[in-house]
C-alpha cells in the first residue's frame, strides 16, 4: 500500500506514514448538528491566520474541549447503541489486523485513509441492509494524530480504554464489550513493530 505522507481531502490533515503509530477517530453522520461542524471549521480558520503560539494553543484547547462535550452528548440515532451494529463496526476493525494494520485499541460507541474507508465502507453497508436503508452512516471524514513519544502512545491508549466510562456507559473499561478493554484484547508492542513519530 502506498503512504500518501501529509495530506487532506478538503476538510482535516492526515498523516499517513509506513510504520507509524496513529489515533483515529471517525463519528456517526449524524452524530454532531451541521452548525456545530461549521462553527469548528470557522474557528480552525481563525486559529490557522494566528501566529501567536500562546493564542493557537489556547484556542486549540477551547476547541477540542467543545468536540469532546458533542462527542458524548448522544446526538443522532445512536445505531451503535444496538450491539447487532456495533459488533459489525468491531468485526471491521479486527478484520485487517495483522493484515493491513495492527490493532491496538478500540472503542465503539454510540456517542486513515484507504484502511478507515474500508472499516466504514463494510460496516456501513451491512448496518443499511439490517435496517433496509441506504444513505450515510459515518460521518464524511475522520480525525487522526501521529502518535509523538511513548508518553503520548500511553496517553492515547488510556484515553481509548476509558471512553465509554467518560461517557458513562459502563463503570469500568473492561465492562464496555465493543472495545479492546472489553475484548481482553493485548496488542503485543515492541521497538521493532512501531516506530514512534519523532
Amino acid at each position: 500500500m502506498a503512504h500518501k505522507g501529509i495530506h487532506d481531502r478538503g476538510y482535516l490533515p492526515h498523516w499517513d506514514f509506513k510504520n507509524s503509530v496513529q489515533g483515529i477517530t471517525f463519528r456517526l453522520a449524524d452524530s454532531v448538528p451541521a452548525g456545530v461542524v461549521a462553527e469548528w471549521r470557522q474557528e480552525l480558520q481563525l486559529q490557522l491566520e494566528r501566529t501567536d503560539p500562546e493564542f493557537i494553543r489556547n484556542t486549540s484547547v477551547i476547541l477540542h474541549r467543545k468536540i469532546a462535550k458533542y462527542e458524548d452528548a448522544g446526538y443522532g440515532n445512536c445505531l451503535l447503541a444496538d450491539s447487532e451494529y456495533a459488533g459489525i463496526v468491531q468485526d471491521a476493525l479486527i478484520a485487517g489486523h495483522q493484515v493491513a494494520y495492527k490493532l491496538i485499541e478500540w472503542c465503539i460507541i454510540s456517542a486513515m485513509g484507504d484502511i478507515v474507508k474500508r472499516w466504514k465502507a463494510g460496516s456501513a453497508i451491512q448496518i443499511n441492509r439490517l435496517l433496509e436503508r441506504s444513505g450515510s452512516i459515518w460521518m464524511r471524514d475522520y480525525h487522526d494524530r501521529l502518535i509523538r513519544d511513548e508518553d503520548h502512545f500511553r496517553d492515547a491508549r488510556i484515553y481509548i480504554r476509558n471512553n465509554p466510562v467518560k461517557a458513562g456507559l459502563c463503570l469500568k473499561p473492561e465492562e464496555w464489550r465493543f472495545s479492546s478493554a472489553g475484548a481482553s484484547w493485548d496488542a503485543e508492542i515492541s521497538g521493532e513493530n512501531f516506530k514512534l513519530a519523532k
